[in-house]
């Protein structure tokens, strides 16, 4: 498994995707339900700004390998820990104590629970592991400064019940040396010297590393060894604009399944013979959009199913057994998302849980034998779907006759008729948005505005094609692509021409900058959260561990030497005399991936010249505020900033 596929999924959390440059892929399958609420619309009572963002009371549920115990984050003095509770007891216990920052990423290893931790959003995690008791905390990686990456659990295999393959980039901070670790001792083992720089590594079903990818920057070459005890000889390069992504071995640890668009402009999945490299056949293929991950079941060895993202999640599966199980939580949760958070060793019991475009989420303990599910959390007990929005699926045509999908949100019970909109570009940007509960969009929908999120040129899913049509446009037809958004709703009547307003965040926050920026008229007003404002300072901040894949951004967003004329004009700080209207903004002073220098700079230049800007910058914060005081803290301002600089522009609104 690949070091940068294996994420912590934050399930049921959906807060927006502020992250730049990455893709977010499940190591779980969701499935896909159509939610069909028909009661007469009326107008949502004013919820209260903090019960969109208050942390859940229990979520991110597992459950441990002997399925004795479940697992959840839950808030302890306003951040988040981890939380064990047995099977049938009543009572939990908390076995981490952070005060300072909250703990996202955690799983189970046998008889432990092991976390990941960074300080104040450095990004450069330590590795952590606690009894189910709170006892014996072992800091396994105790290296400040540098970053901890988990390869493989190497879960259902023999003899490595007490070991994870994780990586570290402590003799070089570019590249990650692959180790293994024992969970109780902390003990390394140096499993490869990444003198070659490798930069990503792949193993079979065994946890034995055998295939291993390394960049010159614009070119990708994949590297297959048939045991540990080889050399890597080269398999394949391909640009990176082609990809070619191993996700499992199969049974015999002789084929690899790869999720491929080489040859075609839609990613496919392929069963691959690296001795003969050759692609052996193509095992399935969707021809409107790209697959995004498979669920392969280890324990069996069974391919089980392979997921996309259209207007919702979607899934087409080989096994039998679980397109029955996934059969029968969709006729359980009849109207909603459900999918698995994990299961234990034999498979006798799983969690899972359900959520809607209007309901955040609960879990429930699942009866594999009798498929009975049994509640165990209503996290956000306090949203009451009837009283959230409904998120519809939208397509419109961009001005050179590309099709844009995306969602439009409108306030419940109220006419959509020359209403406020909030414009909503994602991060990323080569990420994409989706049908699922936002506490963002839900907020803003609340105080009555409509919120419009695009899927733009870049985003990923629609294919080759509509992906590469966003190099070197960062503020050209990006920025167009949500401009024709705007203009859609104008002309379909919803907009209120002179109250609308853009809010981003990463990549979102660009855009939101470039939207004032480069069509000044447009907006009413404009929120950028942790947002570029200068192409040629944030490609000189990126972390070190991004700069292997430099003469990427070279070609995808323009080469400062070679591009200056083009990067300058898409920089929006260079250009700041052009805007007229109030901005919010907001920076994390620890951000690794756009330095707070970004917001300075716009945030200074927009003081010189007498344009009216607020300005928050949080101390303990990185890419995106995470602690649940400072979420208050800005989402208390945006509603402030909207209140005055956008529904006080209604012509209808009494004094």
């Amino acid at each position: 498994m690949p070091f940068r596929n294996f994420v912590f999924l934050k399930i049921l959390i959906m807060k927006k995707n502020h992250l730049l440059l990455i893709p977010l892929l499940a190591l779980i399958f969701i499935t896909g339900c159509t939610s069909s609420f028909k009661e007469k619309e009326t107008p949502a009572p004013l919820i209260d700004m903090k019960l969109f963002f208050k942390n859940g009371e229990k979520t991110n549920f597992n459950i441990s390998p002997d399925g004795n115990y479940y697992s959840y984050i839950a808030n302890y003095k306003n951040m988040f820990n981890v939380y064990v509770q047995k099977v049938g007891d009543e009572n939990a216990i908390r076995v981490t104590n952070d005060t300072i920052r909250s703990i996202w990423n955690y799983f189970w290893k046998g008889d432990r629970i092991v976390f990941l931790q960074d300080v104040g959003g450095d990004e450069n995690f330590q590795l952590f592991s606690v009894t189910v008791k709170g006892k014996d905390l072992i800091a396994l990686t105790p290296f400040p400064g540098y970053r901890t990456l988990v390869l493989d659990p190497l879960r259902y295999i023999p003899g490595k019940e007490k070991e994870l393959l994780i990586a570290i980039n402590k003799r070089d901070k570019q590249y990650f040396d692959p180790y293994l670790i024992n969970i109780e001792t902390g003990q390394l083992t140096l499993m490869y010297e990444n003198k070659q720089n490798y930069d990503s590594w792949y193993t079979d079903n065994d946890g034995v590393i055998r295939m291993a990818t390394k960049t010159d920057g614009v070119n990708i070459s994949y590297l297959y060894r048939n045991t540990d005890k080889d050399d890597f000889k080269l398999l394949l390069t391909t640009s990176f604009k082609e990809q070619f992504s191993p996700q499992s071995f199969d049974a015999s640890n002789k084929h690899v399944f790869i999720l491929s668009n080489i040859g075609r402009d839609k990613v496919a999945l392929v069963e691959y013979d690296p001795i003969l490299n050759k692609e052996v056949k193509e095992i399935y293929a969707n021809p409107d959009y790209d697959l995004t991950s498979i669920f392969y079941d280890k324990k069996n060895k069974i391919l089980a199913s392979v997921s996309w993202t259209g207007e919702r999640q979607e899934d087409h599966f080989f096994d039998k057994v679980w397109e029955s199980r996934n059969n029968g939580l969709k006729e359980h949760f009849k109207g909603y998302e459900v999918g698995f958070a994990g299961w234990d060793d034999a498979m006798n019991k799983g969690i899972v849980y359900n959520y809607s475009d209007r309901l955040p989420g609960k879990y429930y303990v699942y009866d594999f034998s009798s498929k009975e599910a049994t509640e165990v959390a209503n996290p956000y007990y306090w949203i009451n779907e009837k009283n959230m929005a409904n998120m519809k699926p939208i397509v419109y045509t961009s001005r050179d006759g590309l099709t844009i999908h995306g969602y439009l949100t409108l306030p419940k019970g109220i006419k959509p008729e020359k209403i406020p909109v909030v414009v909503n570009p994602h991060g990323g940007p080569w990420a994409r948005d989706g049908w699922y509960f936002s506490p963002e969009v839900q907020f803003l929908a609340n105080r009555g505005y409509a919120v419009l999120q695009m899927n733009f040129r870049g985003s990923t899913g629609y294919g080759k094609k509509f992906w590469e049509a966003s190099f070197k446009e960062w503020g050209k037809n990006m920025q167009n692509d949500i401009t024709d958004g705007v203009e859609y709703l104008k002309k379909e009547g919803i907009a209120d021409p002179i109250r609308i307003a853009i809010y981003g965040g990463s990549y979102g926050g660009y855009a939101t900058l470039a939207g004032v920026t480069f069509t000044p008229d447009l907006y009413a007003c404009a929120v950028d959260y942790v947002g570029v404002a200068n192409l040629f300072t944030f490609m000189k901040t990126i972390p070190p561990y991004w700069k292997p894949y430099l003469d990427q951004w070279y070609e995808m967003v323009g080469d400062p030497k070679k591009d200056s004329l083009l990067m300058a004009e898409a920089s929006p700080v260079l250009h700041a005399d052009k805007i007229k209207v109030p901005l919010l903004v907001a920076a994390g002073a620890n951000d690794p991936r756009v330095n707070k220098a970004e917001s300075d700079q716009m945030v200074n230049a927009l003081k010189n010249r007498g344009i009216e800007v607020e300005y928050m910058v949080k101390e303990n914060e990185g890419h995106g505020f995470l602690n649940q005081d400072n979420q208050f803290d800005f989402y208390g301002a945006m509603e402030k900033f909207l209140e005055k600089h956008l529904r006080s522009k209604d012509p209808n609104k009494k004094e």
